[in-house]
C-alpha cells in the first residue's frame, strides 16, 4: 500500500514538475498586467521550442502518466472506504487533467505554434496568436490545480490511515489490558479454589481424629 502511494505521489510530483518549467512562459501572460508584445513573443518562442522537442522525451512522459492512472486505479481495487473516497477523487482529478491537456493544450500548440513569423523583440505581436497564448497559461494553471488536488488527497488518505492505525492501536492496548485483567482474575480464582480445597482436605483429615476423640470420652 505505502509503496503505490509513494508511486503516485512520485508520478504527480513529476508531472507537476514539468508544468512548473512553463512558468517560463505563463508567469510573463498569466501573472504580469499589463501583457506586453515583448512577453507574448517571449512565451510564443518558448511554446515553439517545446514542439521541437525530441518525441522520446514525449512517449516517456506518456510512460510515466500511464503509470501514474495504473497505480490509482490498482488501489481502488482493495474496496476499502478509504480508497474509493481518497483515491476515486485523486483518478477523477487525475484525468480530468489529463484529458484536459490532451484535448486543450496539445492541440492549442500544434496549431499555432508549428512556426513563428519573424520578428523583433520591439514588433506587434500577432493577434491571431495572443488568445492561444493567453489560453496556454490558463490551460497550465487549471492542470497544475487538478494534480495539486490528487497530492492533497493523497495527503488526507495518509493522515486518515494513520489515524485508524493509531485508533487500531488504542483497541489493541484495550484489549490485550483487559486480557490480561481476565488472565489475572482467573488466576486469583484458582489459588482460591486450591486454598478452599486444602481446607477441605484439612478438615476431612482432622475430622476422624476429632471422632476418636469424642469416643474415648
Amino acid at each position: 500500500m505505502a509503496l503505490r502511494q509513494l508511486a503516485v505521489i512520485g508520478v504527480t510530483s513529476f508531472l507537476l514538475g514539468l508544468l512548473f518549467t512553463h512558468w517560463i512562459a505563463d508567469s510573463l501572460t498569466l501573472w504580469k498586467a499589463p501583457v506586453t508584445d515583448a512577453n507574448l513573443w517571449t512565451a510564443a518562442s518558448y511554446y515553439h521550442i517545446i514542439l521541437k522537442g525530441s518525441p522520446y522525451l514525449a512517449y516517456s512522459i506518456c510512460a510515466v502518466v500511464a503509470l501514474g492512472a495504473v497505480t490509482i486505479l490498482w488501489s481502488l481495487r482493495d474496496g476499502e472506504a478509504g480508497n474509493i473516497m481518497f483515491d476515486g477523487g485523486s483518478i477523477f482529478l487525475y484525468v480530468t487533467s489529463i484529458v484536459f491537456y490532451l484535448y486543450s493544450v496539445i492541440p492549442t500548440l500544434l496549431a499555432n505554434f508549428p512556426s513563428l513569423p519573424e520578428h523583433g523583440p520591439n514588433d506587434d505581436f500577432p493577434k491571431a496568436l495572443k488568445a492561444p497564448t493567453l489560453e496556454l497559461a490558463s490551460s497550465h494553471l487549471v492542470c497544475s490545480v487538478a494534480l495539486t488536488g490528487v497530492l492533497a488527497l493523497q495527503a488526507g488518505r495518509w493522515w486518515a490511515e494513520r489515524a485508524d492505525s493509531e485508533d487500531d492501536k488504542e483497541v489493541q492496548q484495550a484489549h490485550l489490558e483487559e486480557a490480561e485483567k481476565e488472565e489475572k482474575e482467573a488466576k486469583a480464582a484458582k489459588r482460591e479454589m486450591r486454598r478452599q480445597q486444602h481446607k477441605e482436605k484439612r478438615a476431612q483429615k482432622s475430622a476422624p481424629s476429632e471422632a476418636k476423640a469424642d469416643e474415648k470420652r
